[in-house]
């Protein structure tokens, strides 16, 4: 089976190419969109695109867990996770 992925320099080549704009256009504007996503999911917001997709920062509890090499148990510290919600038309795109 062919690697059906898309880099990020393959995606900002695809969107340069259907919308007219050149790849550094393109390039800045991705750049941009992933770090005000970064930002705004880091100080505890939720960026949502309606239909495609959600993004927020969610909260995990302290726990225990065991090194799979040695068998030993080892506390996990409680911490921060990052929670994507695939939208409507991303779902329905994928049917």
């Amino acid at each position: 089976m062919a690697d059906k992925s898309l880099n990020k320099t393959e995606l900002v080549a695809a969107i340069a190419a259907s919308s007219g704009q050149s790849q550094a256009a393109v390039g800045g504007v991705l750049d941009a969109f992933f770090a005000t996503v970064a930002e705004t999911v880091s100080n505890g917001g939720k960026v949502t695109i309606p239909g495609w997709l959600a993004a927020e920062r969610t909260e995990t509890a302290a726990r225990t867990g065991r090194n799979p090499q040695t068998g030993a148990e080892i506390n996990i510290p409680a911490g921060h996770r990052v929670k994507l919600t695939a939208g409507s038309k991303l779902k329905a795109a994928v049917k």
